[in-house]
C-alpha cells in the first residue's frame, strides 16, 4: 500500500510555461501528493503562442512506459489524473490503463479532465469526442469539464442552470460520482458560475459558486483546477463544498499573483506564476463561499 497519496498524471508537457503536467504537478506536490507525470504530448510551449514544436505520443509510447512501470512494480496509484491528449489511439489506450490500474488498486480514484475545447471551438481532433463519450466517461470517478465540453459530451445546450444540472445528471447516470463544471457563462459580467454535484454512497450534494472574473485570459487554469479539485476531495474526505471553496480560492490567488507580475501584457507574462504562489497553494484564503443548491 502507498504510504501517501500517489498520482499518475497523464496529460501534456511543455518545456516552457505552465499547462498540463507542468501546471498540475507542482500544486499536487505542495499539497503532499507524490506525482508521476506521463506526458501525452511534448511541446516547446502551449499552443496559445500561435507556434510550437514537439511530439504527440501514440498508444505504443504509452504501452512502453506502462510496461516499464509494471515490470518494476511501480504501478500502484491512489489516483489517476488525465488531461490533454492529442491522439485518438492514445486516448483509447488510456481506457485500458484505467481498468488495469483499478484491478491493482480497486480504490483508485480516476479524475478525468476531458480537454477538448472552449468557447465553442474544439482544439483537439474531432475523433476524440466519441472516445471520451463512449469509452472514457463511464470509467471516471470525478469529471471536470468546462461548459463547452459538458455540452459536447451530453448533447445538451447549457443555457440555464437547469440545463447545467441536466447535463451533470447525464454524467451521474453513466456512473460518474462527482462532476465539477469548472466554469460556465451562466453568471454575470462580474463573475462566472461554477457548479458541482456528487452522489457518493447514495447521498446527493449540489454546490454552486460565483467566480470573480479577472481582466485577462489565462492558459492552464483548467489543468490547475482539476489537480486542486483532486487534492481537496482527498484532503476533505469528499466534502464537495469545502473542496470547491479551497480550489477556487487557490486558483484566484494564483491568477491575482500572475496579474500583479504581468508587466508587459504578453502571453509570456501571463504564464501562471505557480512557484511564487506556493504559500497560496499551501494555505488558501477562502473569500468566496459555495452555496448548497
Amino acid at each position: 500500500m502507498a504510504t501517501s497519496p500517489r498520482v499518475l498524471s497523464i496529460q501534456s508537457h511543455v518545456v516552457s510555461g505552465y499547462v498540463g503536467n507542468k501546471a498540475a504537478t507542482f500544486p499536487l506536490q505542495v499539497l503532499g501528493f507524490e506525482v508521476d507525470p506521463l506526458n501525452s504530448v511534448q511541446f516547446s510551449n502551449h499552443t496559445g503562442y500561435g507556434s510550437w514544436k514537439g511530439q504527440v505520443l501514440n498508444e505504443k509510447d504509452l504501452d512502453d512506459l506502462s510496461e516499464g512501470l509494471d515490470k518494476n512494480k511501480l504501478n500502484f496509484y491512489t489516483h489517476l489524473l488525465t488531461g490533454y491528449v492529442g491522439s485518438p489511439s492514445f486516448l483509447r489506450r488510456i481506457a485500458e490503463e484505467v481498468k488495469k490500474l483499478k484491478t491493482i488498486n480497486p480504490n483508485l480514484i480516476y479524475v478525468c479532465d476531458p480537454v477538448m475545447g472552449d468557447n465553442g471551438e474544439m482544439y483537439v481532433p474531432k475523433e476524440l469526442l466519441p472516445i471520451y463519450r463512449d469509452e472514457i466517461i463511464s470509467l471516471a470517478d470525478i469529471l471536470t469539464p468546462n461548459q463547452y465540453e459538458a455540452e459536447l459530451l451530453t448533447g445538451i445546450k447549457i443555457k440555464s442552470i437547469n440545463d447545467a444540472w441536466k447535463a451533470i445528471d447525464e454524467f451521474h447516470v453513466k456512473g460518474v460520482k462527482t462532476v465539477a463544471i469548472s466554469s460556465t457563462n451562466l453568471g454575470t459580467d462580474e463573475y462566472f458560475l461554477g457548479l458541482c454535484s456528487s452522489v457518493i454512497y447514495g447521498k446527493p450534494t449540489k454546490v454552486t459558486i460565483k467566480i470573480k472574473k479577472l481582466p485577462a485570459n489565462f492558459t492552464g487554469t483548467g489543468d490547475v483546477f482539476a489537480a486542486l479539485f483532486l487534492a481537496w476531495m482527498y484532503k476533505t474526505e469528499n466534502n464537495l463544498k469545502v473542496t470547491l471553496e479551497n480550489t477556487i480560492a487557490t486558483l484566484q490567488g494564483v491568477l491575482r499573483n500572475t496579474l500583479q507580475m504581468n508587466t508587459d501584457k504578453t502571453i509570456k507574462s501571463l504564464e501562471l506564476r505557480l512557484i511564487s504562489s506556493k504559500n497560496v497553494i499551501e494555505n488558501p484564503t477562502v473569500e468566496i463561499l459555495g452555496e448548497i443548491a
